[in-house]
């Protein structure tokens, strides 16, 4: 696999993203469905949403290893969230390292929607290759 990221714009050095990334020689694509904060019964959490999204990401990580692909090749990673203000001032200290870790540099959309299932307030979704 080849990736070639792409960000014209030097204010985009700042995003924790990119504006486009090109993947040639991919031998397999997986489509993440939006991962949320709910335990292995099931149960949406309650909590706030930094634990939320603590427990979002651990989440995704257990899916993509799962299922045979590496969090390194992450290529678009979508942020849903009930409050867009909320999740930059309580959740970038979690966010930001989950990215750093695993040295990402994909596309991203944040988009703040009216409500998600339950009591959630963030969901991650995903694309990786291999």
């Amino acid at each position: 696999m080849e990736k070639q990221t792409f960000d014209p714009w030097a204010w985009g050095k700042n995003t924790n993203s990119v504006q486009a990334v090109e993947v040639k020689n991919v031998a397999g694509t997986l489509y993440c469905s939006g991962q949320v904060a709910i335990d292995a019964n099931g149960i949406p959490s309650g909590t706030d949403m930094r634990s939320q999204l603590i427990q979002t990401i651990q989440n995704l990580e257990q899916l993509i290893s799962e299922s045979g692909y590496e969090c390194k090749n992450i290529v678009r990673l979508n942020v849903y969230t009930t409050s867009t203000q909320e999740f930059f001032t309580t959740c970038m200290d979690v966010y930001v390292p989950f990215i750093q870790k695993y040295s990402i540099q994909q596309a991203t959309t944040l988009l703040g929607v009216k409500e998600l299932f339950a009591t959630l307030t963030v969901e991650l979704e995903a694309t990786v290759v291999r």
